[in-house]
């Protein structure tokens, strides 16, 4: 009952976020978060971070460029984005790290089968990812150029499309001849 409480508040709490367009709202939700995550909100922040830095690089400069050639910047705009996603990936990692989702789900055991799929293929992935960093390590003697790393990435970004497209098929087609999709 209580993870399907915080798995509500969760959902109420980003449509709410979402809904505010107030910085000093947002920051002061980010303050009573910060709190809520307690020790743990350093690693989660960091992660948080990591996780957005690429996305919110790329579309902060995009608008900034836009926003500049028309005249239109606002700092204010561009700091109210950026605390919203880091906000709410926060958020997200702070409640994957402490919500059981399986048992917050279980009132439905569509959602819990979907859930466990989910995961199977979150742990399948990882361990995959870990083993391909580990035989480029393994396989390399001196340091690596910025080069090299991009192509190694995008040579297993494209292993994994691969891989997650041949995935859904055959777990579509699993699910449909267990009757999954009949209404």
């Amino acid at each position: 009952m209580r993870e399907r409480f915080l798995l509500l508040l969760y959902l109420g709490a980003v449509v709410s976020l979402t809904l505010f367009h107030d910085l000093p709202l947002l920051l002061a939700a980010l303050a009573l978060v910060s709190i809520i995550a307690g020790r743990a909100f350093p690693r989660i922040a960091r992660r948080a971070l990591v996780a957005i830095l690429l996305f919110n690089s790329v579309v902060t400069v995009s608008h900034a460029a836009v926003a500049l050639f028309r005249h239109e910047f606002r700092l204010d705009y561009v700091l109210l984005i950026n605390v919203r996603v880091f906000l709410l990936t926060f958020l997200t990692f702070l409640v994957v790290e402490r919500v059981d989702l399986i048992r917050a789900l279980s009132f439905s055991p569509t959602l819990t089968y979907l859930v466990s799929l989910a995961y199977g293929q979150i742990l399948s992935f990882r361990r995959l990812f870990e083993e391909f960093r580990l035989a480029l390590r393994s396989r390399t003697i001196a340091r690596l150029t910025a080069s090299q790393i991009l192509r190694h990435g995008g040579a297993t970004g494209a292993w994994f499309l691969r891989r997650s497209l041949r995935n859904s098929e055959e777990t579509a087609q699993a699910m449909k001849s267990r009757g999954f999709f009949h209404a």
